[in-house]
């Protein structure tokens, strides 16, 4: 008697639980959540990768939780700090559910991620970090394991001597900070390599081929290129230099950058998820927003700043393994 009473009360558990996610998916069903999206520029394609992985995440993740999911981009054309702390500004007045952002500069964003926090907005960061804002999490690669890996890589495929210089992009992004004191910090280690200079430039891909090839003219010791991001390689004919010569690592594997592989006028890309950043940022605030849960591993309340970032591995990307990566946009991007 005792053991049906107890097979009775478990069937009646779970036929609640059961009754309680439908009427949870049911309270969902029709509900309509808007994402604002602002990333560093619309000009560089890892952000149109980026947008490309927040929409799929968008549809695939709203039919299941049965939720509507706009992605609203509100990424300015070019780089413009100011002008992302307005779009996160218009966002907020809006009140739309979550926003993921890529910071320019910390400090001209901390103080609009934290208005859009204190009113209730999921608010989380990717690719760039603004560590001391209010933001719940961040999503991207750790910049300083980047910088190391970037000069370790160079440093291999220069027999550990020569003349490098540091392709850095915008002075004020704080990613791109920590990846070029990661670079001169591992350089430290190579006593027969040293540092011409670093060289900034906005982060067209116009503008770093400019920047690279002015550079290579005026300073003919340079030997080696460490690119702390790969805007150069998302144009053509951006390299002018006979293949070899001059070696570069640089971050990214876009479809753009792989030809500059092939070629032999780049020896290694070190591949962010820059697909993911939209896709599993996307993913990781629905659970938030959704579920009222932090995602798997995360804490957003802890002080410990690791268990708020959630770090992409890079993949090293090179001649032999190019085409097989390149399946990878062919999903993603549909080339």
């Amino acid at each position: 008697m005792k053991l049906i009473c107890q097979c009775s009360a478990i069937a009646v558990l779970a036929g609640c639980l059961l009754l309680f996610a439908g009427c949870k998916r049911e309270q969902q069903s029709g509900r309509t959540i808007t994402l604002g999206m602002v990333a560093k520029s619309q000009s560089n394609d890892v952000f149109q990768a980026a947008y490309a992985g927040a929409r799929d995440a968008a549809r695939e993740l709203g039919a299941k939780y049965g939720v509507k999911v706009v992605i609203d981009w509100q990424t300015p054309t070019d780089e413009d700090a100011a002008r992302q702390a307005e779009a996160i500004e218009a966002l907020t007045r809006r009140g739309v559910d979550g926003i993921l952002v890529s910071c320019s500069e910390a400090g001209t964003l901390t103080p609009a991620i934290n208005r859009a926090a204190a009113r209730g907005i999921a608010v989380m960061t990717f690719d760039s970090d603004a560590p001391e804002s209010n933001r719940l999490y961040y999503y991207g690669t750790d910049d300083t394991t980047c910088g190391r890996l970037i000069m370790q890589e160079l440093a291999k495929v220069m027999g550990e001597k020569g003349t490098i210089a540091i392709l850095a992009g915008n002075q004020s992004a704080p990613n791109l900070q920590a990846r070029v004191a990661a670079v001169r910090e591992e350089l430290k280690k190579y006593p027969n390599m040293r540092e011409l200079r670093v060289f900034y430039h906005v982060e067209t891909p116009e503008a770093a081929a400019q920047a690279v090839q002015d550079a290579q003219r005026a300073n003919s010791e340079i030997e080696g290129w460490a690119m702390v991001g790969g805007w150069p390689l998302f144009t053509a004919n951006a390299l002018r230099w006979e293949p070899g010569t001059v070696k570069v690592v640089a971050v990214d594997a876009l479809p753009q950058q792989l030809p500059y592989l092939e070629s032999g006028h780049v020896q290694v890309l070190l591949a962010q998820d820059c697909y993911g950043w939209g896709y599993k940022s996307v993913e990781m605030l629905l659970e938030k927003i959704i579920n009222g849960r932090d995602p798997e591993g995360l804490d957003s309340t802890s002080k410990d700043p690791a268990k708020r970032r959630r770090i992409d591995p890079l993949t090293r990307v090179t001649k032999e393994n190019a085409a097989e990566y390149a399946k990878n946009w062919e999903k993603w991007l549909g080339r």
